[in-house]
């Protein structure tokens, strides 16, 4: 029996290709499949992958033209045999006993998902930040239903695995939109919304790298994308109206949060159209009464009303409270920076890191 299928997205990461296969044959957890799905490469990753697979027996290769992150994903699920499911992005690595841990929570706990902390990873200086947001509900087994606030949780599918049958019998696939980023959103929330048992450990294995310039997280031309995850998510909750009840309030934050965070980070020229998109959605929501006292106490009604009526002056006021306000906040944690938070303190001078406790 094949205890876990490891599925790697790929596309031109010849750069750091070598050092995530190197972390998966290391792993510790035996009876272990790696699908490598090459999405038409022109450089040198299908070659690599090929060395790999020739000396060890577990990983399997599917090479096809060019079609997009989602679709290779599905591709994998497709012909995953495993117990469960785990996904490593191509430019990250992980720890020897990350699927070991993961699966032995699982097996213990029958949980359809376990999912685990991370490190925010940097090249260049070869530093790594443990990311310390993951609340572990005190070990116990959780589900949105009792804790619809797991829904804001970050969605990163890669630090978790996911049990196989899970995602067959729901028929939960990623949107397949050429070029397309964002394409974790929707598989992460219809999963969690779905999982009857899901445990959250605070351990930390999977090196999230911050500075590969190709990265989804570096590229500002693909903020409306987002937009697509969401509107999947309101379908898949028109459909299932009993876990709407139960989750709307926390989707709405959640997506609130992503559209502020893209809006943060994508290129000047592309902000007009994205706060145009963002107003048009919530203006939809608050007339279908669906924005709740919670929500607007959360991020200020005065501020949400300012989006719907007039999403000129919303942008204004958040280029000058957030965008230039994160700039100098910047500027001033890459000269001097502490970062203290339940389980870490770290300090940072001159962007190195110089104190690590916890």
């Amino acid at each position: 029996m094949i205890k876990l299928s490891i599925i790697v997205p790929i596309y031109n990461v010849e750069n750091y290709l070598p050092e995530c296969l190197e972390s998966l044959i290391k792993q510790n957890l035996a009876n272990i499949e790696i699908i490598c799905v090459n999405d038409g490469s022109t450089d040198s990753s299908l070659q690599i992958i090929k060395s790999f697979a020739q000396k060890d027996s577990r990983i399997r290769i599917i090479d096809k033209s060019n079609s997009g992150y989602g679709d290779s994903l599905n591709r994998g699920l497709e012909c995953a045999k495993g117990e469960y499911i785990g996904i490593v992005e191509s430019d990250d690595f992980i720890e020897p006993n990350m699927f070991e841990d993961l699966y032995n929570i699982a097996k213990q706990n029958n949980c359809d998902i376990v999912k685990s902390d991370w490190f925010n990873f940097w090249t260049k200086t070869n530093t790594k930040e443990k990311n310390g947001r993951i609340n572990t509900y005190n070990n116990n087994i959780v589900n949105v239903k009792e804790h619809p606030e797991i829904l804001t949780i970050q969605p990163t599918l890669w630090s978790a695995i996911y049990k196989r049958t899970l995602i067959e019998n729901n028929n939960i696939k990623f949107l397949t939109t050429p070029g397309a980023s964002y394409q974790d959103t929707s598989f992460s929330f219809k999963v969690l919304c779905l999982a009857k048992k899901i445990i959250f450990t605070d351990k930390a294995y999977l090196y999230y790298r911050q500075d590969n310039v190709n990265s989804s997280i570096n590229n500002s031309g693909k903020a409306l994308f987002i937009c697509q995850e969401y509107e999947e998510i309101d379908k898949f909750l028109k459909e299932n109206k009993e876990i709407k009840s139960k989750v709307l309030t926390q989707k709405l934050i959640a997506q609130y949060k992503a559209y502020r965070w893209t809006l943060k980070r994508i290129a000047k020229e592309y902000r007009q159209e994205f706060v145009l998109k963002m107003s048009e959605e919530f203006l939809r929501y608050n007339n279908n009464n669906e924005l709740s006292q919670e929500f607007l106490n959360k991020y200020g009604k005065q501020n949400i009303q300012t989006l719907i009526a007039d999403p000129e002056k919303f942008l204004n006021s958040f280029e000058k409270k957030v965008i230039n306000k994160e700039k100098w906040k910047n500027i001033r944690r890459n000269i001097f920076s502490v970062k203290i938070n339940k389980s870490r303190i770290t300090i940072k001078l001159l962007g190195k890191q110089i104190i690590n406790i916890g």
